[in-house]
C-alpha cells in the first residue's frame, strides 16, 4: 500500500508574524505588513518598500557560532524549523537520524551575507572575504545547516524553481515519505532584501514602484503595478501517516496530489504569459490526487500582481474549472512576495484554514481588472470537501500546483 504523507507541524516566520497563530490572525484581519525596507538603505532605488519579519531575533533560535556562519535567510529557516518541530511534538535532535530528512526550496540564497563579504573584498582594506562566504550564500546552505544541527541524515535536497519551488518542496517530501522516510522537513524561507538582490529583481521589470505600501502590491486589481519583495516563509513537518498516528500526532492535512510543468520560455518584461502549461499543472495535480475539479473548496493562486501575468493566471484557472470556479483567496498583498517562501506560506494558510474550519476572505482585489474575473472570496465561509488547490509560477517558466486535503477540525486544528 502506498504510504500517505501528512503535515503534522507548521512553522511560520514571515511579515505576517512569527508563529502560525500570528500568521492566521493577520490573514483573518487583512492587515498589511509591508512598509519601508530597513535591512539596508533603499533610498537610491525606485522600489523602497517590502515585507520584513517584525521583531525577529535570530539569537532566540540559534547559538552565535551558527549565526556568524550563516545568512539571515538561514536564520529564518532555523526559526521556522524549530517552530514546526515543536508544533509537531518532535524533538530537535532526531532519535533515528536516517529516518528524518530535510528538503527545502530557495531562490536567492544568502544575499545579505554575500553582499557584506563582497563589499569587504572590493572596498575594505584587507581585500579579503571571511571563511564562511564559500558556504553561507549557497542556496543549499539552509538544508545543510539544518541537517547538521538536527542530525537529519535521510535523503536531503534543495529545490530551485523560484516561487514554484515552495510547492515542489512539499511534493518532494511526499515522494520521500512514499519511498520510506518517515519524517521530512519541507517548505522554504527567503530573504531577497539586499542592494544586490533588489537590483536583480528590478531588472525583471516586475517590481512595483508605487510609493505607498498600502497600494503598491495589488494582485488582480485594476491598480496592479507589480509586486513588493518580502522575506520569510514557512516550514512543515511532513510525516508518514502511520508514523504520525502511532505517536498520537495532530494532523493538519494530507498532501494528496502535485504536478510541475514548464513553459519552455523566459519571463520577459512585456510579453503576455502563456497559461497552457500552468493549467496543465493544475489538471495533473487534481488527477493525481484523484479528485474532480468540482470538489475543490478554495484556490490559493500565485498572485504576482503584474497585469499580464494576473490575466494569464485567471485564464488558466477558468480553463481548468470552466463555469464552476471555486472561491479564490490570496493574502500576498499583506506580506509581499517572498518567492519560494511565499508559496510555502500559502500552504500554511490553506492548512490553517482547514484547522480552523474557516476559509478566509481574500485580501483584495478591490476593483477586479478586466480579464481577472474570478470568484474572489469576499467573506469567510466553512469548507465543504476540505480540498484546496495551491498554485505557484516561477520566473522563467516554472509552474507547480499542489492539492491538500484538510483534516477534520477535531484532529487537525483547535482541540
Amino acid at each position: 500500500m502506498t504510504a500517505r504523507a501528512v503535515v503534522t507541524g507548521i512553522g511560520v516566520v514571515a511579515p505576517s508574524g512569527v508563529g502560525a497563530d500570528a500568521h492566521w490572525r493577520t490573514v483573518l484581519s487583512g492587515t498589511r505588513h509591508t512598509g519601508p525596507i530597513t535591512l539596508f538603505d533603499p533610498a537610491g532605488y525606485p522600489t523602497r518598500f517590502g515585507g520584513e519579519v517584525p521583531g525577529f531575533e535570530a539569537a532566540a533560535y540559534a547559538d552565535n557560532r551558527r549565526l556568524v556562519q550563516t545568512d539571515r535567510w538561514t536564520h529564518l529557516g532555523f526559526a521556522a524549523t524549530q517552530l514546526a518541530l515543536a508544533d509537531a511534538g518532535l524533538p530537535e535532535r532526531a532519535p533515528d537520524p536516517y529516518g528524518y530528512a530535510v528538503t527545502l526550496a530557495s531562490s536567492s540564497g544568502g544575499n545579505l551575507f554575500g553582499q557584506r563579504e563582497l563589499q569587504r573584498l572590493w572596498g575594505g582594506p584587507t581585500r579579503a572575504v571571511g571563511a564562511y562566504q564559500s558556504i553561507a550564500w549557497f542556496y543549499a546552505a539552509s538544508v545543510g545547516q539544518l541537517s547538521i544541527h538536527h542530525q537529519f541524515k535521510g535523503p536531503c535536497g534543495v529545490l530551485v524553481a523560484e516561487t514554484a519551488g515552495g510547492l515542489d518542496s512539499l511534493a518532494h517530501a511526499a515522494r520521500a515519505v512514499r519511498r520510506g522516510t518517515p519524517v521530512v522537513i519541507a517548505g522554504a524561507t527567503e530573504c531577497p532584501l539586499s542592494p544586490y538582490a533588489l537590483a536583480c529583481q528590478l531588472a525583471s521589470g516586475l517590481l512595483s514602484e508605487v510609493a505607498d505600501p498600502e497600494r503598491a502590491y495589488r494582485p488582480f486589481d485594476v491598480a496592479a503595478s507589480g509586486y513588493l519583495p518580502a522575506e520569510g516563509g514557512a516550514v512543515f513537518v511532513v510525516e508518514e501517516l502511520g508514523h504520525a498516528v502511532a505517536r498520537g500526532a495532530r494532523i493538519y492535512g494530507e498532501v494528496r496530489g502535485w504536478a510541475a510543468t514548464h513553459d519552455g520560455a523566459h519571463t520577459t518584461v512585456d510579453a503576455e504569459s502563456d497559461p497552457v502549461q500552468y493549467a496543465r499543472a493544475m489538471r495533473l495535480a487534481l488527477d493525481r490526487a484523484g479528485v474532480g475539479a468540482d470538489l475543490v473548496d478554495v484556490v490559493l493562486p500565485d498572485a504576482l500582481g503584474v497585469p499580464r501575468y494576473d490575466r494569464s493566471e485567471a485564464t488558466a484557472l477558468r480553463a481548468v474549472f470552466g463555469d464552476r470556479l471555486p472561491p479564490v483567496t490570496t493574502h500576498k498583498s499583506l506580506t509581499g512576495r517572498a518567492h519560494q517562501g511565499g508559496a510555502a506560506l500559502d500552504v500554511a494558510t490553506a492548512l490553517l484554514a482547514f484547522a480552523h474550519d474557516t476559509l478566509p476572505a481574500s485580501a483584495g482585489p478591490d476593483d477586479v481588472a478586466p480579464g481577472c474575473e474570478l470568484d474572489f472570496l469576499r467573506e469567510q465561509r466553512q469548507p465543504v470537501n476540505r480540498l484546496s488547490l495551491v498554485c505557484a509560477r516561477g520566473f522563467d517558466g516554472f509552474n507547480s500546483a499542489l492539492v491538500l486535503l484538510g483534516a477534520a477540525p477535531s484532529s487537525g486544528g483547535e482541540q
